[in-house]
């Protein structure tokens, strides 16, 4: 069973930077399984929302409102998925979510992943 924990959350202000992370246990991540890690976002009365995924070919995805700002990445050898977030805008504010699944097909579709960490908070203030 795969269990997923985001951390690096925090306070910054617009203009600033964070790294996020996301270390996975209980799986075993190999091409032939197809895994795609995705890292979504949920702003409060507002549906959550996909920010970027990193499929097993290695192929990246980003929602238009983040490209050029943040950039997606793993560490394969520690199991690591990261969020690199740079450029920080008020409207980036939100609880972020790392998520796994296989063969996914639409990244930005919630339902298409299967397991998800508890999150962590990013409030950017202007």
């Amino acid at each position: 069973q795969v269990h997923l924990v985001e951390s690096g959350g925090g306070s910054v202000q617009a203009g600033g930077s964070l790294r996020l992370s996301c270390a996975s246990s209980g799986y075993t991540y190999t091409r032939s399984n197809g895994y795609c890690m995705g890292w979504f976002r949920q702003a409060p009365g507002k549906e959550r929302e996909g920010v970027a995924a990193l499929d097993h070919d290695g192929t990246t995805s980003y929602a238009d409102s983040v490209k050029d700002r943040f950039t997606i990445s793993r560490d394969n050898g520690k199991n690591v998925l990261y969020l690199q977030m740079n450029s920080l805008r008020p409207e980036d504010t939100g609880t972020y979510y790392c998520a796994q699944g296989n063969w996914v097909a639409a990244k930005f579709d919630v339902y298409e992943y299967n397991s998800w960490g508890q999150g962590t908070q990013v409030t950017v203030s202007s």
